[in-house]
């Protein structure tokens, strides 16, 4: 007897529940998770979760930048609580923000169109000296003088018309402000309380800055024993959870406020806009998605909000840097029906 192949009745499932067919995907769906890890989808209260090689369904893994949606879902929340709003600048919650100049706002640190570039100037050298914790010699403070510095002569912004600059130092300077206007200490502390105050913990969801239980250990060429630190920037890619959490917090998306969509300049050219937490993709800018890069772990997130699908890909081990790191992306656009590749 020939054993049926796992892939193949993996894409068969998801074809019922997403009411798609997604066999063509057959040869990416094999690079994705070629070293295991976990498809999720959902739509219309059906959901299948589908553990891929020798990971089971609820290992808990690095989510990596699909964190961002998570923060932005934080500021959303505090949003519609009336602690801040999308345009006001971080400089008016007083406090260690003062000093920031007035184009930092909730909504341009949200789309990174606030100017500021990946990363604090000095890990381009801690990227070396510790590898997997590059800004785990920072303080909130030292984040803070970061994003003044990086934001030029007299804080004027760097250009009247908006400019898309992905940039984790943008995400975790909202995550600690975001845990100032909630009332905690701007520490990566103090946003994971606020999270899971205003996010997580009404949702129901095991997400956390510290892993509850073994993360399933990462592979590949980056990949090693240790796990990924983002220090005080944890606002920006520190969270650990399952895919029965990102399909809970994906269909939690659904019914949410989207906040504002954006189409600033500089967008690749597979990107429909941005939104806070979200890349756009599809011809009517109806899916909303990110994925992640961890050291030896790839995550991914995304939603239609025309049909409801929402799909979550949790892969053990990383694309080489010289090969294709389009594939996590390009199979959660496929599936959602957006198509094309991620960047």
């Amino acid at each position: 007897m020939f054993r049926r192949d796992p892939v193949k009745l993996a894409l068969a499932r998801v074809s019922e529940v997403l009411e798609v067919d997604a066999r063509p995907l057959l040869g990416l769906t094999r690079m994705v998770f070629r070293r295991g890890g976990v498809l999720a989808v959902s739509r219309g209260g059906k959901e299948v979760m589908l553990p891929m090689g020798s990971v089971k369904a609820g290992g808990v893994f690095e989510l990596a930048s699909v964190t961002k949606p998570f923060t932005s879902a934080l500021a959303g929340a505090l949003v519609e609580g009336g602690r801040l709003s999308w345009e006001t600048p971080l400089s008016s919650l007083g406090g260690p923000f003062r000093r920031l100049p007035a184009h930092l706002t909730p909504l341009s640190l949200a789309t990174h169109t606030a100017g500021l570039p990946m990363h604090p100037a000095r890990a381009a050298v801690t990227v070396f000296t510790r590898f997997h914790d590059p800004y785990g010699g920072m303080s909130a403070s030292d984040v803070i003088a970061s994003a003044r510095r990086w934001s030029g002569p007299g804080g004027a912004p760097p250009s009247r018309q908006p400019r898309f600059m992905y940039s984790n130092l943008g995400a975790g300077l909202l995550a600690l402000a975001l845990a100032h206007a909630a009332g905690e200490e701007a520490s990566a502390a103090g946003y994971g309380r606020a999270l899971t105050d205003w996010v997580t913990g009404p949702l129901g969801l095991g997400v956390t800055l510290a892993p509850v239980g073994a993360v399933v250990r990462p592979s590949g060429l980056l990949g090693a024993s240790s796990l990924t630190g983002f220090g005080p920037l944890a606002g920006a890619g520190g969270l650990f959870g399952t895919a029965a959490d990102l399909l809970t917090f994906g269909g939690s998306r659904l019914d949410a406020p989207p906040g504002p969509l954006l189409r600033p300049q500089g967008l690749p050219r597979h990107l429909r806009g941005v939104a806070p937490g979200w890349m756009v993709s599809g011809q009517e800018s109806q899916v909303r998605w990110h994925d992640g890069l961890a050291r030896g772990t790839r995550s991914g997130l995304g939603f239609n909000v025309q049909s409801g699908a929402v799909v979550a890909l949790l892969s053990r081990g990383t694309d080489s840097p010289l090969g294709m790191r389009g594939a996590m992306p390009a199979l959660l656009l496929s599936l959602l029906g957006a198509g094309g590749a991620g960047r």
